[in-house]
């Protein structure tokens, strides 16, 4: 079985800073990681390597530092780390990520389970994984929350609590999910993997080598038809508040005398 994991390199959203003008993260103002729904994807796609002795590869976009995250995966247990970069990408939506993810899929060839995090913390669309898999063709389902079974030619999945009910869902594979973090809890690599991890190869792609998948204009900035104009910070709203402790009387008197000053 080959399991293909999409992953993506988010900065920490707790220390970066927005670019109010340009309209975008400022991803050179905090460290980044490994997108955190995207760990519980990985966890999934090593603990079904253990079961099944499939072979999971990862597979990211961004720029040459993500290879640092790819790193880290091989160091979580996956067997393969493939990094999609060229500056031809970058600027890109949900569609044109789509557009260029499913790319690379094609351009790998074959898998038989493709599974991503819900969403990523610096878009929080949730829209990436369906898009690849509606370019693919391939079926797919969202907030997978179990993998109940899963076989060569299907797999049977549990879909969390949507609108007060839950589903099960069986789908032939190839197939596509994308999971929630109720699927697992992400492992810390072990010491040997992680050192491993530091000299093995990760390869990369760029636009050219996708040029029979992809056109030139369908990815980056020019293959995005969302634009964002601008960022606005929400300001903290600083209210003074006031402590009666009097009777109800003289507690009703006080909001009356309040409303009338309003009015």
């Amino acid at each position: 079985m080959n399991i293909l994991v999409l992953i993506k390199e988010v900065p920490d959203m707790g220390k970066v800073k927005f670019d109010s003008d340009k309209g975008v993260v400022d991803r050179s103002s905090a460290e980044t990681e490994i997108n955190p729904f995207d760990m519980n994807a990985l966890q999934e796609a090593v603990n079904l390597k253990k079961l099944y002795s499939a072979n999971v590869t990862v597979l990211s976009m961004g720029p040459p530092k993500a290879e640092n995250s790819l790193r880290d995966a091989y160091a979580r247990g996956c067997d393969r780390g493939i990094l999609m970069t060229d500056s031809k990408f970058g600027g890109a939506d949900t569609y044109a990520t789509a557009m260029t993810l499913s790319a690379g899929i094609k351009y790998l060839g074959k898998y038989d389970l493709i599974i991503c995090g819900e969403k990523s913390v610096d878009g929080d669309t949730a829209q990436v994984g369906a898009e690849v898999a509606e370019l693919l063709d391939i079926p797919h389902a969202y907030y997978v929350e179990k993998i109940k079974s899963i076989n060569e030619t299907e797999i049977e999945v549990s879909i969390e609590n949507l609108f007060g009910s839950k589903q099960n869902r069986k789908m032939k594979l190839p197939a596509l999910i994308s999971v929630t973090k109720n699927i697992n809890s992400p492992k810390l690599p072990t010491l040997n993997r992680k050192l491993i991890s530091l000299d093995i190869e990760i390869e990369k792609i760029s636009l050219d080598d996708l040029c029979e998948y992809i056109k030139v204009d369908d990815a980056g900035f020019k293959g995005s038809p969302t634009k964002v104009s601008k960022i606005v910070i929400p300001c903290s709203i600083k209210r003074e508040s006031q402590i009666y402790r009097d009777d109800y009387f003289s507690f009703k008197e006080a909001i009356n005398k309040e409303i009338k000053s309003i009015l």
